[in-house]
């Protein structure tokens, strides 16, 4: 799936959370400006508290009418939230402003689709020499060595390296202890392992499963390449899927390790996608908050 993109926005001094406490909900915007509202709506659904998020985002649309932005977390939110007639009311008003914008909030809706309803698979997919493997980090150890759900993460990597020995392989993950980002870990456990290093592919700057989408789609778009195999934990492969197909990727495969599979076989429920949710717009709109 393609997801349009857009241009930066204003409103990037909205990455900052403008709270302050008292309201009912525990959370409040510190004044009435975009930029507060703006921020308060997401950090309200942060924390579950969706009704009054929808309200942050309802007074910011009604202050910024013409903010893309807004309508299109409002849309997104409210589909979280099953009230589809603010829905399809931001759309429509989004469609009139922004149709760009308004494909794209859609899209984020069929990425959701897609990510909620992909189901953990330890079978290596059967895929040509232009898709690419992306293997998602996990915390290092403090003296840099690999955790043992890294381990298994990778182990899933390889087998699926072996079955598409044509196809490059991306490693992508920051956070770095004792020197060592996650990737580079990664990368050398691959490599140890019988892969060569021309096939690998270092994305090193990450933080998040957002970032691993966002930094890792350059990367293979420089190189021409538009569909991955996602690799990742049984738990985690629903909100990376999603993020990576709203970063413009498209998911061919989600390879997941063994562990714990039959756990996570059952679709989570509304409630619990939450977390999905909030990647999903933080990957479509970076400055979203």
């Amino acid at each position: 799936m393609k997801i349009v993109r857009r241009v930066t926005y204003l409103l990037a001094a909205s990455t900052a959370f403008l709270l302050t406490a008292g309201s009912s909900s525990g959370i409040a915007a510190a004044d009435n400006t975009p930029a507060s509202l703006y921020g308060s709506a997401q950090a309200q659904f942060v924390s579950g508290h969706d009704a009054a998020g929808l309200r942050d985002l309802g007074r910011m649309v009604a202050a910024a009418p013409a903010d893309p932005q807004a309508l299109a977390l409002q849309a997104i939110w409210a589909d979280y939230a099953g009230d589809l007639i603010t829905r399809e009311t931001a759309f429509n008003r989004l469609g009139s402003v922004d149709p760009g914008m308004a494909a794209g909030a859609r899209g984020v809706l069929g990425a959701i689709g897609a990510g909620v309803g992909t189901l953990p698979n330890p079978l290596p997919a059967l895929i040509g020499p232009q898709t690419a493997l992306v293997v998602l980090g996990y915390g290092l150890l403090p003296n840099g060595a690999l955790r043992p759900e890294l381990v298994n993460r990778l182990q899933a990597a390889w087998l699926q390296a072996i079955a598409a020995p044509n196809s490059p392989i991306v490693v992508t993950g920051g956070a770095p202890q004792n020197g060592v980002p996650e990737a580079a870990a990664m990368a050398g456990w691959l490599i140890g392992h019988g892969i060569p290093a021309s096939r690998i592919l270092v994305e090193d700057r990450s933080g998040s499963t957002v970032q691993n989408a966002l930094f890792s789609t350059r990367i293979m778009r420089s190189r021409g390449i538009d569909s991955a195999v996602v690799i990742t934990s049984p738990n985690h492969i629903r909100r990376a899927v999603t993020d990576f197909i709203v970063a413009g990727t498209r998911v061919v495969g989600a390879m997941t390790s063994p562990n714990e599979i039959i756990s996570q076989l059952v679709p989570p429920s509304k409630a619990a996608q939450r977390g999905i949710y909030l990647d999903a717009t933080r990957t479509f709109l970076p400055n979203s908050g």
